[in-house]
């Protein structure tokens, strides 16, 4: 164990030293916020200033924080109903032709595709318990 940092050799906190309180913040971040504490609004203003001035870096710093980047949109396009696990084959090919018409990228192919599978496997699992069900009851 080393004294300086209270930590066992595999980096474990050693018995004793629970660590730093919850919400504690690094000692360089608090310096920071304690620097800017107060300037948010001039801050603020200067970028918009710089913006409308034709700052690209200050524009986009602006416009992130009004409408920051899409992480997920939704998708739409036609697809068969799933009412049993084979019309799975059906959906993934329907994805398929989605994907290599553009109507989806290929990631949203991606992960439509996962979808679909998550589901054929809940699909499978409740036709296997369903038959497991029958065959216990007719022993």
């Amino acid at each position: 164990m080393s004294r300086k940092s209270g930590r066992n050799a595999d980096g474990t906190f050693a018995e004793g030293n629970p660590g730093k309180p919850k919400g504690t913040r690094h000692r360089v971040t608090r310096a920071v916020l304690d620097l800017l504490d107060g300037e948010a609004e001039k801050l603020t203003g200067k970028a918009v200033e710089m913006a409308l001035g034709g700052d690209a870096t200050a524009l986009r710093l602006c416009l992130e924080r009004i409408a920051p980047p899409r992480k997920d949109a939704p998708v739409q396009f036609e697809l068969p109903a799933m009412e049993g696990a084979e019309d799975a084959a059906k959906a993934a090919g329907a994805v398929l032709e989605a994907v290599a018409s553009g109507e989806l990228t290929p990631t949203e192919g991606a992960h439509v595709m996962a979808l679909i599978e998550a589901y054929r496997r809940t699909l499978e699992t409740t036709d296997i318990e369903k038959r497991l069900r029958e065959l216990e009851a007719q022993k």
